[in-house]
């Protein structure tokens, strides 16, 4: 990937289709994950591949680029949610899933559903795209320490949940 960073940084416009290739999935994971419908979702990441264009040669490091694209993305979900002013309750989430994702990416999004919305974001980057904790603090502008007692937190809140959905026989409560 570095490899084509550097040739997209000097002017290659395949190089770069080709990084955006390679991270189309994991920033619509994340921007769904954020926004939660299609028409959002595809709006934050056609801004953030046009943002990402212009301005791939103020990137320094190579090796950061995963990060740095998933901050302008974050930027980008975070403009479009203030502009829309969208207040989607939890219902509302899960009627507009039209996400086209395998079982356990559905599985995935549902559990993420019992969490509070801040910690979504950092669950979706630490288990769904494997980002660490620092990477997750830098790309959200937080301290580490916050980052890790979220993750903390919501395993907590998972597994109470997950016991609850136990014993009403029901998987997702």
């Amino acid at each position: 990937m570095n490899t084509l960073v550097k040739r997209a940084q000097r002017g290659d416009a395949e190089a770069f289709i080709s990084l955006m290739e390679e991270c189309r999935m994991s920033l619509r994971r994340v921007a769904f994950g954020y926004l939660g419908n299609d028409e959002d979702v595809a709006d934050a990441i056609q801004d953030t591949i046009l943002d990402a264009f212009e301005h791939i040669s103020s990137l320094k490091k190579a090796e950061y680029f995963r990060t740095w694209l998933t901050r302008i993305l974050i930027n980008n979900c975070t403009r479009t949610y203030r502009k829309n002013k969208k207040n989607v309750s939890m219902e509302a989430y899960k009627e507009e899933g039209s996400y086209d994702a395998g079982n356990s990416d559905v599985e995935f999004k549902q559990l993420l559903l019992v969490l509070p919305e801040d910690s979504r974001t950092i669950f979706q980057l630490y288990f769904g795209e494997e980002f660490t904790t620092k990477e997750i603090a830098e790309i959200l502008g937080m301290k580490e320490n916050t980052v890790k007692s979220r993750l903390h937190r919501g395993k907590e809140q998972l597994r109470e949940s997950l016991q609850g959905a136990r014993i009403g026989g029901n998987v997702y409560a």
